[in-house]
């Protein structure tokens, strides 16, 4: 190995890379008020916007557990993420194939869809639309 492979990832690099790959079901980076916000109101436990910002940047490095568990069960990784490298380069790799096969399908259909009549795609964007309605997301809006 070499000395960037056995250096040992500080906690806010490991949050950032939470923050980075782990989206909201509309693909946006979750923000620290975000986060925040879902982790008062879902699971109790008091933490702040700024809190996570003093996190994510390096500049407080010695949270609590329960600061902890509650971070990691908002990123649906195990808390042990945090602690072991190994568990972390596991959690990591399987967030990596997830975000590859989301935007492999994503690239998919579109390429599918290339070639086919306006009528056609509309129909295709009926569809996208009835499905993200009845798994409960909000209309697209185009930007």
């Amino acid at each position: 190995m070499g000395d960037d492979e056995s250096r040992r990832r500080t906690l806010a690099e490991k949050l950032e890379y939470l923050f980075r790959t782990v989206r909201e079901t509309d693909r946006r980076e979750y923000s620290n008020e975000d986060v925040a916000a879902a982790i008062v109101r879902d699971q109790q436990v008091t933490i702040s916007a700024s809190y996570i910002w003093y996190l994510r940047t390096g500049q407080r490095d010695n949270p609590t557990f329960k600061h902890l568990n509650a971070l990691a069960r908002f990123f649906g990784v195990p808390p042990a993420y945090f602690f072991d490298d190994e568990t972390s380069a596991q959690v990591e790799a399987e967030l990596g194939l997830l975000a590859a096969m989301r935007d492999a399908g994503v690239r998919d259909v579109a390429l599918r869809a290339s070639g086919l009549s306006a009528k056609s795609l509309d129909t295709i964007n009926d569809v996208i639309s009835r499905v993200r309605e009845l798994e409960g997301l909000p209309p697209y809006e185009q930007k």
